[in-house]
């Protein structure tokens, strides 16, 4: 059976949520605070775009809208990846991964309102079928981790908003150019935002012009060209075939990869309770659950389904 372009990029994204999922261990074993850590992390990213020929042919092809529309985005993602580190920092990594599942919750509210695409039920009732699960991850971590569950809430929200806009704009230029141009505007914001956050999000406040170690440096450059600019440049690819729903729906796995690999390499498990894996164990639950109920809703009933979102249905 020849391999169809939603099938493609469904495969991507699974591969894109491993690599994320070792973000999460960097993110641990990099010493540097999180505002650091982030700036750092986009502005590499942006150096080894920039000898790109190819991405500088995309900018000058961009109209002043659609320029402004993807430096936004960047904006929303250095502000997700903030939070997300911030969570790494103030809790654990595996904690930070599995607040992350509570983004379809969000993007099944947000993206048809961006997406202009017709608002799914079943979208939102697969979304909060993982709140049991994130209810027993919060009363499954010490309590001085709670502060680390709250912004891993926030971050969740950030990438479920920047999930659906950049659905929306992705087909209007080159993956890598918009990396470049997103990750860019990223960099940009965190270092205007800096003085500020004391102010905004005093949890992650601190000097932003912080040099790495050579451990950390190292670390960076594999979590700036490895687990970034990799999959975010992939990612971009495969919403072009799927929503940004779906998508985030399989990224409800790096849970599963972050705490794995939080185990073996950084014995996580001695921190956290029994509990707490009962709830990951719901959130995957209902992670493989929603491809099957939608694939035999599919089957029994074709005609509840137009063209476009016959397309996004997961395979």
């Amino acid at each position: 059976m020849p391999m169809t372009d939603t099938r493609r990029a469904l495969l991507q994204i699974h591969f894109c949520v491993l690599l994320w999922g070792i973000t999460a261990i960097l993110g641990k074993l990099i010493t540097l605070p999180a505002l650091p850590l982030v700036w750092w992390r986009m502005l590499l990213v942006v150096a080894m775009l920039a000898v790109l020929p190819r991405v500088w042919r995309g900018l000058r092809q961009l109209s002043p809208a659609l320029f402004a529309g993807y430096c936004g985005v960047g904006a929303l993602v250095a502000l997700h990846w903030l939070t997300f580190y911030g969570a790494v920092k103030l809790a654990n990594a595996s904690v930070a991964a599995t607040c992350i599942a509570l983004a379809p919750v969000f993007t099944a509210v947000i993206e048809p309102w961006v997406a202009k695409r017709p608002f799914q039920l079943r979208e939102l009732a697969f979304g909060i079928a993982v709140l049991p699960g994130v209810a027993l991850v919060v009363g499954g971590v010490p309590h001085g981790m709670r502060l680390g569950v709250l912004i891993g809430a926030l971050s969740a929200l950030l990438v479920a908003v920047f999930g659906s806009l950049n659905k929306r704009l992705v087909s209007h230029a080159d993956p890598l150019t918009v990396t470049a141009l997103e990750l860019g505007a990223g960099t940009v914001t965190l270092t205007l935002l800096a003085p500020l956050l004391p102010f905004l999000l005093p949890p992650l406040a601190g000097p932003l012009w912080v040099v790495p170690s050579l451990h950390d440096g190292v670390l960076l450059l594999v979590l700036a060209g490895v687990c970034t600019l990799l999959p975010f440049a992939l990612a971009l690819v495969a919403l072009r075939h799927i929503s940004a729903y779906t998508s985030q729906l399989v990224t409800n796995l790096e849970p599963v990869y972050a705490i794995l690999l939080a185990m073996v390499l950084l014995s996580e498990q001695r921190e956290l309770t029994p509990v707490f894996y009962v709830g990951v164990a719901i959130i995957v639950g209902a992670v493989f659950l929603h491809p099957l109920l939608n694939r035999r809703k599919r089957v029994q009933h074709p005609e509840i389904l137009g063209t476009a979102e016959a397309h996004n249905v997961v395979d």
